[in-house]
């Protein structure tokens, strides 16, 4: 279901004031309770309980701040590797850089865990899933081979342990903004409170007009892969099919971060769009690059072998 479509339109959506929006995207307890008319009205909803208010813009400024430099950091550090200048000086400094590195996933997950009250100029509520997806293709795009084994292991499983934390973290501010989206442009106000609903269905936890979840196949096939390459590094005897195994998780990785990214464009609730279209547009380019990067790879090396 298209989002953007008339039914849910964005001029639509905002006749509802911004009060009433904060009050359903922010709200984690939904109550029903008894109707007096069975047939118009089925189900009545009303919120019982919301998140605390928001943090001060500066925290949104900061985070939006963390953000772009991460990401220019990751679009220097791959146009660099692609253009065959992977040994300077900042490639070198990239296990500490990244954002897949445990210091910038360790302000991610700080970021994701009080996401909830990042609601101002950077909602993580929108913004969120670019910022997860971002560490994704980091730990998919980039391996780290120069450092030891054991060194290599702990830094995997680091990764892996907070990719999965992180979304959860993340589920934990979608979840709730997801329901109060379907919760208002799904229900007819009563007017018996401020967040009163007339429903002729059971409301959800996450709703049923948005059903991306961080916690999904996206972040298992990139665990997955991260678990092969260890396998791979530390593994006297992994054999061919562990290979093709650890190359075919990555791509399927890094294509199911393409489909959700596409899938939030096209179906997020219509707030902040353009720049959901910026950070989406920006999460496309860095694969592109990527890909561009793995296919010029694969065709000097078939050119090395020739000349062999």
């Amino acid at each position: 279901m298209n989002l953007l479509d008339s039914k849910y339109s964005p001029v639509h959506f905002r006749r509802v004031s911004g009060d009433v929006r904060t009050t359903f995207f922010k709200c984690v307890r939904w109550q029903v309770e008894e109707t007096l008319d069975p047939v118009d009205c089925p189900y009545h909803y009303y919120c019982d309980g919301t998140y605390p208010g928001d943090y001060s813009r500066v925290v949104d400024g900061l985070v939006l701040l963390f953000s772009v430099a991460s990401y220019l950091v990751t679009l220097i550090i791959m146009i660099l590797e692609v253009s065959g200048k992977g040994k300077s000086r900042l490639c070198k400094l990239k296990r500490y850089l990244l954002p897949s590195s445990p210091l910038s996933l360790s302000a991610t997950l700080l970021i994701l865990a009080k996401g909830h009250r990042i609601n101002s100029v950077f909602p993580v509520s929108c913004m969120g899933p670019p910022i997860f997806h971002l560490a994704l293709i980091s730990a998919l795009a980039f391996d780290e081979g120069t450092i030891s084994d054991v060194k290599y292991v702990i830094l995997q499983a680091s990764t892996i342990s907070g990719i999965l934390h992180a979304s959860l973290y993340l589920d934990s501010v979608l979840l709730p903004y997801y329901t109060g989206f379907d919760a208002l442009v799904s229900s007819t106000f009563s007017r018996e409170c401020e967040s009163c609903v007339c429903r002729r269905e059971v409301l959800v936890v996450g709703g049923k007009l948005v059903t991306y979840r961080a916690w999904s196949i996206t972040s298992f096939l990139v665990a997955g892969a991260l678990c092969l390459r260890v396998v791979c590094r530390v593994g006297s005897d992994a054999g061919k099919i562990t290979y093709i195994s650890k190359y075919t998780l990555e791509t399927l990785g890094l294509a199911s971060v393409v489909l959700d990214t596409m899938y939030l464009l096209r179906n997020s609730p219509p707030e902040r769009f353009l720049l959901r279209t910026t950070a989406s547009g920006a999460e496309l380019t860095l694969i592109c690059i990527y890909v561009v990067g793995r296919i010029c790879a694969c065709i000097r090396k078939l050119q090395l072998q020739h000349e062999k």
